[in-house]
């Protein structure tokens, strides 16, 4: 990642990431049940996860993740929708620090991986 404090780089940082550091960046805090079971503080938001939105005006919504857009770092929930002025529903784009993950999509390989991993087990590969 960056080692810079000042802003501006930080922000630079953000802006011209690439797409698999930005995956990173689009990380939601795990449900206390999940965060037992996996022993993870937070994961990467995918589509089809359960989240529950914690802040804003859809505080307490529950849904599905329809779409993660990794160029505005934004998460789109299903129930999180505002009308406009043609009268069109629209989903709103949503912070991933604004939402916690209520239920997981295990179906890929690679993410059952990274969840059956824990520290320990990293740890000990890196040091032998």
């Amino acid at each position: 990642m960056i080692r810079s404090i000042q802003p501006r780089k930080q922000r630079l940082f953000r802006y011209t990431a690439a797409l698999h550091m930005r995956q990173k960046m689009v990380g939601a805090h795990l449900d206390k049940s999940l965060r037992n079971l996996y022993h993870r503080r937070s994961m990467p938001v995918r589509k089809g996860d359960g989240v529950i939105v914690t802040r804003g005006t859809f505080r307490g919504t529950k849904g599905t993740v329809t779409k993660v857009d990794l160029t505005r770092l934004k998460v789109y929930v299903d129930t999180a929708k505002r009308k406009r002025a043609s009268g069109q529903e629209t989903e709103i784009a949503l912070d991933p620090s604004n939402i916690t993950i209520l239920k997981l999509v295990v179906e890929d390989a690679k993410r059952k991986k990274s969840l059956t991993r824990t520290k320990g087990e990293r740890h000990e590969t890196q040091t032998t």
